[in-house]
Order: C-alpha cells, then structure tokens, then sequence
C-alpha cells in the first residue's frame, strides 16, 4: 500500500458550466447541485417528494382479474401473443416525474479567480469553491435535515441573493410567488412553485444569517453588502394548499443556536455522515500523481487503479447521500432539469436494485433502511395490484413507481409490466441480505414476505403435463422471447423468484404456513437449458431466446439470489455462464455491462468483470461530478453506473452466504494490488482484505459462533469462526 491511501474526494480547477458535472450533496431526503461559480453561485436544490402531478397520483391497477383464467387457458393452449388481451385498453401512463425545485442564487460583482479550486470532501459531505478572496461551503445535513451554505470573504462581501425557478424544462404553467423579508439575522426567502392544474405545490424557505455589512430588499431577493460572512440555511417542502413559511421560519431560526453556527451544524452531520461512509474503504495502491488529479482529468486514464478507488469511494459517497427517505431513484437525489428521463423513477425490474447490490456487504445500512422504508409505504398498494391483476390475496410490486404509489399502472402492450410478479421478491432480497449480515430478522421484512407467499399460493394454481406449477402469464423484463409473445410462460426470473420467496418466507415463519409454501416452492419445475447450452430465459418448451438484450433477468437465480452457484449446482452454472456469453449489450446501457459483471463475479469470470468494467470506463460514461450517465458519451444523467459499481468490486474480491465465504473469486487483472477494509459478510463477520501477486491475507471479526466453507483458488475447506475472536486466513496464491 501507498503511504497516502486512497483519495476520498474530487476535484476541478474551473466551475461547472453544466448542471451534470455539479458536485452534489445530500442527505436523504435533500439534495443539492454545487456548481461553485464564484461570481454566480449557483446551488440547485432537489427533495426526493417532488413529482409533478400528471394524473398519476389518481391511477389505478387495471382490474383484469375476471379476464385472468381465459388468458391463461390461451397461453397455455400455444397462443404466443395471449398475454396482450390482458389489458383494460389503456394508453402508457408515466409516473409522476421527479423535477427540481429552484436554484439558490448568489451573485457578486465579479471578484477574483485566482487560486480557484471547487472540490467536495466524500467523508463530510462538503462541496466548497474556493478563490483568493472568497469560499462557499455547502452541506446537506443527516441530522438536521437542512441545506447548510456558508459563504466568507477575505473582504466585505457583496451579494444578490434569490430563489429562482428558472431551471431547463420548467412548465410555463407554474404559480410562482416570491417572498422576501428582513429579520434580525439578516432575511427570509420563500418560493412556491404551484404545479399546472392542481392544488399541489412545492414551496422553499431560505433565512439568510448575515455577519458585519447590510440587508436591503431587491425584490425578489436581497442584497447583502459589506459582510464578513452570509449562512444560509434552506428547506422544501411538497403540500396541498399553502404552506406555513413563518412555521418553517421559525424552525430554521432555531438552528442559529451559538456564535458558529455553520461548525455546530456540521458537526453533528458529520456524527452520521462520516461513521457511515469510513466504514468500508478500497486502497488500489495507485500512483501518487495520479490520486492527485482532477476527476475529469483521472477520467482519461480508464487503466489508472487511482480511478477504480476514486469512483469506488464516489460510488458509497452518492449512495449514501440518495438514500434516506427513500434509496435512489435513477438520478439518484438529484437533477437539473424538468425534464427527467423515465420519469426519474424508482424502477424496481433491475436499477432500483443494482443501484443498492452494495448496501449490505459495503456496510451501509442507512441504504437497506431506505428501502424498507419505501417497502413499508407502499404495501397498502400492492396488496391492491395482487387483488386487481390477478385477483389474490397478499402483494405483488410494480415496476415503476414514483416514491408516492406503489400502485401498478405504468404498462403497455410491448411493456406489459402490469404481468410482472418477480417485483417484490427482488425488492426484499436486499432486507433479508441485511437481515442475514445483522444476525436478525426485521419484523417488516418478516411480515412482508408472507404477503408474497399469500399471493404465490393464489396465484400458483396452474400445472404442466408433469404436474409441475406453472407461472402464467409469466414476463422477463424487458424481453420477449423470439418466437412468442411480451407475456409467456415460466420466465427464468419468476420461477427463481417463487422459490426464493416461499422458501425465505418459510424460513422466517416456522409452522404449518411453512411446510406448505416449502410445497408449493418445490413443485416449481427447473430450469431449462436451451439447445445452445444455456439456461434459457423461458422454461417452458418452445420458446426461444432473444439474446440481444440489455437486461439479464434471467440469471436473476445467480445473482442477487444464491440459487445457481459454482458450488451447489455447477451444471447450471455452467449454463448461466453460456447464457452470459451470448448476452449482447444491445443499447450499450450502463446498467447492462454492471448487471453483467455482476453475475460474471459470482460465476468466478474475472476475464468478463474486467471487460464489463471496460466498456463502462472507456465509455465516457462519468461526468466530472463523478455521477453517470445512462448512454456512453455521457447521454443522460443516470446513477446506475455510480452507484453499481462498488457491488461489482466488492464482489470480485469477497462473496459470502450465511455460510459461505468465497475470497477473490473474480478479480479482474486491473485489482493486482490491494486493500479492502471493513466489508460485512452473510454469517455475521466483518472481514479485511489484503492482496498482492503471489499471496493474500485476510481478517475475520466474526459476532457469531459457527462454521462455514471457504472457497478460495485453492479449493474448499471447512472454517471455524468463534464469536469475537479475530480469525486470520493466508493464502499463498490466487
């Protein structure tokens, strides 16, 4: 290892001149754009409640229960195109889309650019801008939930300070009201954004806390003159009607609580903030020179091991600050524009997912909170899809959601995701992951797994000529299969989720429910190996593969579930590896190549990690911010890449089942050297990692007493673990 350690931060010599390279910040629940012009401080504010009203918030399942048993009778005889009568007729409806709320704006005289430097700090949370003679800092708080700005000057500071809606893609139709009032600490800002046609709106309030100078009134904003330094303090809230803005006041006030309030504020953050992200950290052993570039010059050396740490450490650091009241959506926290594509959704049939695969084993919990916390929300809703759709008892989850309903209404013919019953087994993976990693089982995740079961023992009433289950209609996202129809029959990715569900929802419920979802779970039939040796993405006979596809629901057995693995089942394995090989990469989608690799890791493929990777890094997929896009090219802001890739070198280096432990299973060539610290593990220890060609050392801080199998390159051999006492494993090679 180097003598410096990694870098846990970026930076840029020059301001941001796109809302995408912004720095970001957040908490949660806040989040905030920092451009860091010193001239035109721009700060874009976003809360995770603000969706644009369109006719959504009313949207029903479709109510097409009646229709379900002729449907299925159609499938089942060789109809291929069945599936797509099941429709109440209507047109594609999105989701309320996720929008910004305005932008903070602090103009001054144009002063100084020397010594310019805009950086943000991952382990505070902090983006600051700094010249000569000036520096803002700005902070989105865990523990206070405000966004905190702190602007000070070498001289007096003159500042235009306003609340601007004008963002890209704003309505025309928007109910814009201002307002600006002194008070003792300086000023109170307000903006409320009224949506077109509704009586919902989104309204900020910024107090402005002045040190030394003056206040006047430049309606809509204020002006600041002579100050030695300017705090400000902002919330948004989402409301019907009006919203108290002397209530809010008054809560903002009552944060000013000493002489410094900026270093109050920032201390207590920092109690959550900083515990959470030190908790797991990756040391490449890159170059000195090369951890001391810019982000957007680092992004040019795709082979640099400084890049890989820099976008790790970036990774857990947007994951961290997107996931509070709800885990990311596909822009994660943040966005600059109105205009969001895919509505800026939750979607639950792959990112919501690959977004979070690293919460667990990366020892961010505060992640696996938010989606139990979105989980828990939306229950209600889809109760209500099962008894609409299918008419079932228990739940089924729809594939888009907009943070208020979990509600299935965001279907079409070519996208029937209505059909989609997988939903709410992949959304629970990662509590019982966590669950599994804590050594305890949530009562939530208990309580909703066996709704799922409840609606599996409705829904599964179907057989085959064996007498097997059948799962129809059945759909993988978002494929079809060559020869047949967008719904069919016994997806890859539904059988898995079925038994996954019974089985996990038997474990966390002994007793006689148990024994019969165990039943109903082993009367699923197997999975298929098509006549290319691959496991096919539809069981049932005849239907062909269409390998062309973004998506690999499919080996949704591998990972994130334990079901097809090296170890247990090695002739499905070796299928799933085929079935990986003629995957394409058809629109070349970030999310592709990190699914990819992902399920490359389990299935020890080190060669297609490092290609998968490949195409990520050398696809100009990053913007300076360190945030991603969906495309190459940087082609939409999108936070699947970000957020995904720490799981997949996490997973290249450590695997773990609640009684498994698999070291190094898939490193790619570019992890020759190393350090991974503080990783958690299925069976309840936390683990430290150190490699180097020719040997590895690894460190066990085992909290329970057991025995697992290690896996390394050398083979297997059972491992005693002894709660507390530290267990040190050396291989000689790997």
């Amino acid at each position: 290892m180097t003598a410096t350690g990694p870098v846990h931060g970026t930076w840029e010599p020059a301001p941001a001149a796109r809302w995408e390279d912004a720095f970001l910040s957040g908490n949660g629940r806040h989040g905030v754009l920092v451009f860091g012009d010193p001239d035109d401080d721009r700060v874009i504010v976003t809360q995770h409640t603000l969706v644009r009203p369109n006719g959504g918030e009313q949207a029903r399942p479709p109510r097409l229960a009646a229709q379900l048993a002729d449907v299925q009778d159609r499938l089942l005889a060789g109809e291929p195109d069945a599936a797509e009568r099941l429709t109440d007729g209507r047109p594609l409806q999105w989701v309320q889309p996720f929008h910004p709320a305005f932008q903070i704006r602090l103009r001054r005289p144009r002063g100084r650019t020397d010594g310019y430097r805009r950086a943000v700090d991952f382990t505070t949370g902090e983006v600051t801008a700094t010249t000569a003679d000036r520096t803002s800092r700005v902070f989105v708080s865990r523990a206070d939930d405000v966004i905190v700005q702190h602007v000070t000057g070498t001289t007096g500071l003159d500042l235009g300070i306003t609340l601007d809606h004008r963002l890209p893609g704003a309505p025309s139709g928007l109910g814009i009201g201002h307002g600006t009032l002194l008070t003792p600490e300086g000023a109170l800002l307000s903006l409320r954004a009224r949506y077109p046609g509704s009586d919902r709106a989104c309204t900020g309030v910024t107090l402005v806390a002045v040190t030394g100078g003056s206040t006047g009134l430049v309606p809509p904003g204020v002006r600041v003159t002579g100050a030695e330094a300017v705090l400000l303090l902002t919330r948004v809230r989402r409301h019907t009607g009006e919203l108290d803005v002397t209530a809010e006041a008054h809560e903002l006030r009552d944060l000013l609580t000493d002489g410094q309030p900026y270093d109050t504020l920032l201390a207590r953050h920092l109690d959550r903030h900083r515990t959470a992200y030190e908790r797991v950290t990756l040391d490449l052993a890159a170059a000195p020179a090369a951890r001391a570039l810019p982000g957007s010059r680092l992004l040019e050396r795709p082979a640099e091991p400084a890049l890989l740490e820099r976008l790790f450490a970036a990774g857990r650091y947007h994951l961290l600050s997107a996931s509070g009241l709800n885990p990311p959506r596909l822009t994660g926290l943040w966005t600059g524009d109105w205009d969001t594509a895919w509505s800026g959704a939750f979607t639950n049939d792959a990112n919501v997912n690959l977004q979070t695969a690293s919460a667990a084993a990366a020892a961010l919990p505060e992640v696996t909170e938010a989606c139990a916390a979105l989980v828990q929300r939306q229950l209600g809703d889809w109760r209500e899809n099962a008894r609409a759709v299918f008419g079932a008892r228990g739940a089924v989850a729809p594939a888009h959601s907009d943070g208020e309903s979990g509600l299935s209404y965001h279907f079409s013919r070519e996208y029937p995701l209505h059909l989609w019953t997988a939903g709410a087994d992949w959304l629970l993976k990662p509590l019982v992951d966590h669950d599994e990693t804590r050594g305890g089982r949530d009562p939530r995740t208990a309580a909703a797994l066996a709704e799922v079961a409840a609606f599996y023992e409705d829904f599964l009433t179907r057989t085959d000529a064996d007498g097997r289950l059948v799962i129809v209609p059945s759909y993988s996202p978002e494929n079809r299969p060559a020869n047949g129809g967008w719904g069919a029959v016994n997806a890859a990715m539904d059988l898995s989720a079925a038994r996954h569900a019974l089985r996990t929802a038997a474990e966390y419920h002994p007793g006689p429910d148990a024994d019969r979802w165990r039943a109903l779970a082993d009367r699923l039939p197997p999975h298929r190996i098509n006549a290319d040796g691959a496991l096919a993405e539809w069981a049932w006979p005849g239907l062909d593969d269409t390998y062309d596809h973004r998506h690999l629901s499919h080996l949704y057995g591998v990972w994130p579930l334990d079901e097809i693995n090296p170890y247990d089942t090695p002739e499905l394995a070796a299928a799933a590896h085929r079935a990986l090989e003629l995957r394409g990469a058809e629109n070349d989608s970030a999310h592709g190549h990190l699914h990819h690799a992902l399920v490359a890791a389990r299935l020890r493929d080190g060669e297609r990690v490092a290609a998968a990777l490949a195409h990520v890094l050398d696809g100009d997929f990053f913007h300076a911010s360190l945030m991603s896009a969906h495309y190459p090219n940087r082609d939409v802001y999108n936070a699947d890449a970000a957020h995904t890739l720490p799981a997949v070198l996490v997973e290249a280096l450590v695997q773990s089942t609640p009684d498994r432990l698999v070291l190094l299973p898939a490193p790619p060539s570019a992890l020759g050297t190393g350090r991974l610290h503080g990783v958690r593990t299925r069976f309840g220890a936390e683990l430290d990692l150190d490699w180097a060609p020719g040997g590895a050392r690894a460190v066990l801080r085992p909290s329970r007493t057991l025995r697992i199998d290690l896996w390394t390159s050398s083979g297997a051999r059972p491992l005693d673990l002894v709660a507390g006492e530290d267990h040190v494993l050396t291989l000689e090679t790997w």
